[in-house]
């Protein structure tokens, strides 16, 4: 099921077109989540009846792929994005794995999302879990966490998760195609074709401390990424800041220096990234863990 069929009123045409054309790149070429983040994810779930996801900016819908996959026993899922080829990507990639999970796709800003109604004689229902995983960056957060609040039964949990990027990671070769990347789009980070990248005004844990959900704890996983070089092409073009349609006619020419420099960075054929998992989950005061 998607809602709404046309397209949602008021949703700026640059946020619904920045990813339309990487959809199947995304799905093929984005880092998945941590094995031992999932479980977390799916531990907030444990002792709920009929558990529901939210995931907000779901793109393929990595995070509710991972849970079932995972074994969750997730009885609905709606997957919220601003694009509809992220969510018909999400639709193929969840569809083999649905089991007896329902899904409802909704094409809209993460803080426009409302439910199309309560279940059945359960006045309480609503998502147990909300999920922002690499996206929450792109929303008004303070916005999605009063729906939040709104949409939430008593005992959700909301979490936020992020673990930076290739222009973000600290390496000599992530570094070098940095510079690249600027001498060919400028020095600063593009944010789709019509703007730069700008930095949210207020932290996540200064969002969350603001909101009805600031029972934080943050949890760390380390993790360790090997590339190919073009596999680093592959997610660059699914990426904001660095996307085929950035470069236009040049886009062929960057990505011969691009693979170039990647050969001569890599050792044994592979690039190394470093990164770390950030998971903040959030509850009400007072609930019970």
């Amino acid at each position: 099921m998607t809602y709404p069929y046309e397209p949602f009123p008021g949703l700026p045409p640059e946020q619904e077109k920045m990813f339309e054309a990487a959809a199947l790149t995304y799905a093929r070429h984005r880092p998945g989540l941590p094995d031992a983040a999932v479980r977390l994810l799916a531990d907030t779930l444990r002792g709920r009846p009929s558990p529901m996801l939210l995931d907000l900016g779901t793109g393929t819908g990595q995070v509710p792929v991972a849970l079932l996959s995972a074994g969750a026993d997730l009885t609905h899922i709606e997957a919220v994005d601003v694009s509809p080829q992220m969510l018909h990507q999400a639709r193929q990639d969840l569809t083999p794995v649905l089991g007896h999970c329902t899904l409802t796709l909704v094409h809209a800003a993460a803080d426009a999302y409302e439910p199309l109604a309560t279940l059945p004689g359960e006045p309480d229902s609503g998502p147990d879990l909300i999920t922002c995983c690499r996206s929450y960056h792109w929303m008004d957060g303070p916005a999605v966490l009063e729906m939040a609040d709104r949409v939430a039964p008593p005992g959700a949990a909301v979490a936020i998760m992020s673990d930076g990027s290739l222009w973000t990671h600290d390496a000599d070769w992530t570094r070098a195609l940095r510079e690249l990347i600027q001498l060919y789009l400028g020095q600063e980070r593009r944010a789709g074709a019509r703007h730069p990248y700008a930095e949210p005004r207020r932290s996540y844990e200064e969002d969350l401390a603001a909101s009805a959900f600031n029972d934080v704890t943050e949890h760390l996983f380390p993790v360790t990424r090997s590339w190919a070089p073009q596999e680093v092409l592959g997610y660059l073009r699914s990426t904001s800041f660095a996307g085929a349609d950035l470069f236009a006619e040049r886009h062929q020419a960057f990505e011969d220096e691009a693979l170039a420099l990647l050969h001569a960075h890599a050792v044994d054929g592979s690039l190394v990234e470093e990164a770390t998992f950030r998971v903040l989950l959030a509850r009400r005061p007072g609930v019970a863990r």
